[in-house]
């Protein structure tokens, strides 16, 4: 739909410009920082930082209907910068000019509401969000398509020549930041580190074929990570975890488009976020926040982080029921299906802490739950979604676990419905799948394969026939009549057809 087809109270909203005041704010000491440098932490006293707009009271100004009928119309607008996560450019990156923003299709992913059957087994109504269907799939796009589009404004304002752009990753990241870097070569490109053996193939596959430059680095994440941020301390390259606040701002957007796609009402709604470095429930928190200072929806919904239990400090910080009490204490991690979530010292931890507390005050009550599941439950999750008509990875597995968890534990109240973050793609982890099909988990994970999820291939080859057809050699006439009459038959055995 073109700009001059829409109603005339309501055009001169939909292509913003650059508005707003963006600092970053340290978390630890409370300073504040412009933005005409990246940072990744605070130059005064190495805090975490958050992107916070000093003018969002501005937001306020504008009366909440006027906010959903402009969103609503972005919809029907074929604008790309406007086709993503800039839908809600006011609320995410205000100060990037459209022209900066970078789309490579990510952000409105759809929202696939569980069968009878599988509702029937949850206990509650609930949806699966797949983000798995972003272009690098995975929901990283979201939160890397906020960072990019702010390197490109600084490119294209002289701020800076050209950038290297550098991650730790478990998969994910990696491909997410390799892709962007890619889409603007040659000023930008990129280097990603891995922990060795701990990325699944289809991963590692990502970031090579977009030319990236790829360390395998002995250890885990957590000692990846640590790389990353010496080389982000002491060389001129751009950070692009989770660590950079651009991302936070970036993946706010899942929150805005859960809103958006349930009409605005989000009572009686509850979202189930795996936490790994802790950065997606961070942005979930910060987005339904916003919207809801605004008056944009109705209600703050109920937040569920969930863990495994080979990966649970975030779990592990709120078992404490007294705030004054808490103290957090990075683990030592276990292998995890859940790769992605494999992270013992998550870097968005103070912001989790700072925005979990203004979330629980604005909602009047604790509204922001972690729980935790087994690598057994998490997988047969998975399966569960996946048997059901669901494309879930091994982290939208551990939100199925997640929800399991919290109708059993009375978290949820019979009314409400559940949204189900699957972060990437079921592709991306069929390598799990398959150790469960064929009963290969090392003991260390602890998880036995349930014959009811188990699958396998059958070879269907009739034992009563001489010939068989072959790859440049088929066969013809009576053989290969013969050849389908019989392998139909044994097939029509073995799923106990009935003849017409």
């Amino acid at each position: 739909m073109k700009i001059e087809e829409f109603p005339e109270d309501i055009k001169a909203r939909l292509v913003p410009e650059p508005t707003g005041d963006l600092v970053y704010e340290c978390l630890s000491c409370g300073a504040f920082h412009g933005i005409e440098n990246l940072l990744y932490t605070c130059p005064s006293c190495g805090g975490v930082l958050l992107l916070v707009d000093r003018d969002f009271d501005r937001l306020k100004q504008t009366p909440p209907e006027v906010w959903r009928r402009i969103f609503d119309h972005r919809r029907m607008l074929n604008l790309p910068a406007l086709s993503g996560i800039y839908r809600y450019h006011e609320f995410i990156g205000p100060v990037v000019p459209l022209s900066s923003v970078v789309y490579l299709g990510e952000g409105h992913t759809p929202m696939v509401e569980a069968g009878p059957e599988l509702t029937r087994l949850a206990g509650r109504r609930f949806l699966y969000k797949n983000d798995g269907q972003n272009p690098s799939a995975s929901f990283k796009d979201r939160g890397m398509a906020s960072a990019m589009s702010y390197i490109r404004h600084l490119l294209d304002s002289g701020a800076m020549d050209e950038i290297l752009a550098v991650c730790a990753s478990t998969g994910d990241t990696s491909a997410s930041a390799a892709l962007y870097a890619s889409f603007l070569s040659p000023r930008v490109k990129s280097a990603v580190l891995l922990p060795r053996g701990k990325v699944t193939p289809a991963q590692l596959s990502q970031p090579l074929g977009s030319g990236a430059a790829v360390f395998e680095i002995p250890g885990v994440f957590d000692d990846c990570m640590k790389v990353v941020e010496a080389l982000a301390d002491r060389y001129n390259v751009a950070l692009l975890n989770s660590k950079n606040a651009w991302r936070i701002l970036g993946q706010e957007s899942y929150s805005y488009e859960i809103a958006q796609d349930l009409d605005w009402d989000t009572e009686n709604l509850a979202v189930f976020v795996p936490i790994g470095n802790a950065g997606n429930i961070t942005a979930v928190m910060s987005g339904f926040l916003k919207f809801f200072r605004v008056g944009i929806v109705n209600a703050l919904p109920r937040i569920v982080g969930v863990q495994s239990h080979h990966a649970d400090p975030v779990f592990r910080y709120y078992l404490e029921p007294d705030p004054a009490r808490r103290k957090f204490t990075p683990v030592t991690v276990k292998p995890s299906a859940a790769q992605a979530a494999m992270i013992g010292n998550p870097v968005s931890m103070p912001r989790v802490i700072r925005l979990a507390e203004a979330y629980n005050e604005l909602s009047g009550k604790v509204n922001v739950h972690v729980v935790q599941v087994t690598e057994q439950e998490l997988m047969d999750g998975m399966l569960t979604a996946n048997r059901h008509g669901h494309i879930s990875c091994t982290q939208g597995g551990e939100c199925m676990a997640g929800l399991l968890a919290a109708v059993s534990q009375g978290l949820l109240a019979p009314e409400e419905t559940a949204v189900l973050d699957a972060t990437a793609h079921a592709l991306k982890f069929s390598g799990f799948q398959e150790m469960y099909f064929e009963n290969r988990f090392p003991p260390e994970f602890g998880v036995t394969p349930r014959p009811e999820l188990t699958n396998q291939p059958r070879l269907a080859r009739p034992a009563d026939l001489a010939r068989v057809p072959e790859p440049g050699n088929p066969l013809s006439g009576k053989e290969f009549e013969e050849f389908v009459e019989k392998t139909s038959r044994d097939i029509a055995q073995a799923l106990h057809l009935s003849a017409r």
